[in-house]
C-alpha cells in the first residue's frame, strides 16, 4: 500500500458512524462535539492535515498515546456487589480516535483488496459480519453430516488483543502484507511509549 494524504471522504464516513451518546473522551469532547467542529470545512482540513504530518514525521504525538481506564456499572442489574457487574472501558482522546479509524479503515481496505486475510475470517471486517458466521458453521457441521463425521467448533474472545501483541511481529506483517516502507515507519513510532 503506496502511502497517500487522507481524503475528507475518509474523515467523513469514519466520524459518521461514530455514536453520539458514547462517553467523552479524555479531553472531555464527544463524538457529537466532534461532528459539530468537522462540519467546518478549515476545521476539518486541519485535523486531516494533522494525520498527514503523522504520517510524513513518522510520529504520533505523545499525548494521543495516553488512555485512561474507568470501570463503570452495567445498567439493570439488580446487585452491584460482584465485578461482572461492573466493566472497564478505555478512555482516549476523541481526535486520535478519529484519526485512528480513518488509518483502521485504510489498513483493512488494502489488506482486504489485496487477499491479505483469509476469506474464513469473519466478523470486525467491512462486509464480514458476525452473522455471516453461523451460515458458515452450519455449512461445516452440514457437510460433516454428509461425510459421517462429527463436528466441533473451537471458540475465543480476544479481549485484551492490543496490549498483549507482539509489535516486532505487526512490523513483519505489514511488510509482508506489502505496506509502504512509511506506514511501517509510522508504526514503529504509534506502538511505542504507550501509557495507561
Amino acid at each position: 500500500m503506496k502511502w497517500v494524504p487522507f481524503l475528507e471522504k475518509e474523515f467523513i464516513s469514519s466520524i459518521a458512524k461514530c455514536n453520539n451518546s458514547s462517553t467523552p473522551g479524555l479531553d472531555k469532547l464527544s463524538w457529537r462535539h466532534l461532528k459539530s467542529i468537522v462540519k467546518d470545512k478549515s476545521c476539518l482540513k486541519r485535523i486531516i492535515n494533522i494525520a498527514d504530518v503523522c504520517f510524513e514525521l513518522d510520529h504520533w504525538p505523545s499525548h494521543l498515546k495516553t488512555s485512561t481506564s474507568i470501570i463503570i456499572s452495567k445498567p439493570n442489574k439488580k446487585l452491584y456487589n460482584s465485578p461482572k457487574s461492573f466493566r472497564p472501558i478505555v478512555l482516549l482522546h476523541i481526535l486520535g480516535k478519529l484519526i485512528e479509524k480513518v488509518i483502521g479503515n485504510q489498513l483493512q481496505f488494502h489488506s482486504i483488496s489485496n487477499n491479505f486475510i483469509h476469506l474464513s475470517q469473519l466478523g470486525g471486517l467491512k462486509q464480514r459480519l458476525m452473522s455471516d458466521v453461523g451460515v458458515t458453521l452450519t455449512y461445516f457441521i452440514q457437510l460433516g453430516w454428509v461425510k459421517n463425521n462429527m463436528t466441533s467448533t473451537l471458540a475465543f474472545n480476544i479481549t485484551q488483543f492490543f496490549p498483549s501483541l507482539n509489535y516486532c511481529l505487526l512490523l513483519l506483517i505489514l511488510r509482508k502484507a506489502s505496506f509502504d516502507s512509511k506506514v511501517e515507519c509510522f508504526f514503529s513510532n504509534y506502538l511505542v511509549e504507550r501509557k495507561a
